[in-house]
């Protein structure tokens, strides 16, 4: 507010001079004022230190109340009940890791609300931010300014969603042809639901036994060498963690809405969604292609 409070008296004063000239010394339909000049002026001591020093130490005082807060954020100590995320940006996609929960999953964030819509207590999110290959950027506007993730470097921030809901972001630096569908997803729960999905992604990979077929086809196949279904023989980790795919509202980054069709496409060509996404297409025939779609469905 002191920042905004001293633009807004800057803007009134020259706003107010420009207007009070243009009105005093405006073109007059005097035949003898059209010709008069105004007294000339050779320079003023006065007027030029005036408009020399004054903007020098407005500059100082934004300066010096823009550090203060800088200083007073980069300082804040951080809570004893924060919440520690590790985030990890992947071409195109991004890794979350609850390193004290124990759980494992991607491209949609889910934080407890903090504040007053959280029982009154506050319960910050800190991330811990890294890139396994290129340049990212963090960015979701309505909680925090952007942070990179760059590779062979840890940066940190936090966020403490006031209310609960859905906060839209998207990754804010070049990273690639599939940069513009790196979409960020991050949920502020209630502490109630939080905990809830805390306890579903804890639990292994359902075992149901309409989808056996399938989960044979994705064990046989190059699936397991990329992703991870906990409890079972997928291990791969160079793609998303898919042991609750299909509790997730999105696939691919946010691109496109999870259901059986869209999983089936990208499946068999995650080209159709994401052209140079990084995973080729599996050229299962469509009975195989159509089991796994089914087994992918059940892992909630």
């Amino acid at each position: 507010m002191l920042v905004l409070s001293i633009t807004l008296a800057i803007f009134l004063v020259v706003a107010g001079l420009l207007l009070y000239v243009l009105l005093r010394y405006r073109h007059r339909s005097s035949a003898m004022l059209s010709v008069q000049e105004p007294a000339q002026i050779y320079g003023s001591n006065q007027i030029e230190l005036s408009w020399t020093v004054i903007p020098a130490l407005i500059a100082v005082v934004l300066f010096l109340a823009t550090a203060r807060v800088i200083f007073s954020t980069e300082s804040a100590p951080k809570p004893v009940n924060a919440l520690d995320v590790t985030v990890i940006g992947h071409q195109f996609w991004w890794e979350y890791r609850y390193p004290k929960l124990g759980v494992v999953t991607a491209n949609e964030l889910h934080v407890p609300v903090s504040g007053p819509s959280g029982a009154g207590q506050s319960i910050p999110t800190y991330l811990t931010m890294s890139s396994a290959d290129t340049d990212h950027s963090f960015w979701v506007p309505r909680l925090a300014g952007k942070t990179d993730l760059i590779p062979n470097k840890v940066n940190t921030m936090w966020i403490d969603p006031q209310a609960p809901g859905l906060y839209l972001g998207q990754c804010a630096q070049y990273c690639g042809t599939q940069h513009a569908k790196m979409l960020l997803r991050v949920y502020a729960d209630t502490p109630a639901e939080f905990a809830a999905w805390i306890a579903r992604q804890q639990k292994p990979a359902a075992e149901d036994q309409t989808a056996a077929e399938g989960r044979a086809v994705f064990q046989h196949n190059a699936c397991i060498n990329c992703h991870t279904v906990a409890g079972t023989v997928a291990t791969g980790r160079f793609g998303p963690d898919l042991t609750h795919v299909a509790s997730r509202d999105t696939i691919a980054s946010g691109a496109v809405p999870n259901t059986a069709a869209n999983i089936r496409a990208f499946v068999n060509n995650p080209a159709y969604f994401k052209p140079g996404a990084l995973m080729p297409p599996m050229h299962l025939n469509d009975h195989d292609l159509d089991a796994v779609t089914t087994y992918l469905t059940t892992l909630k």
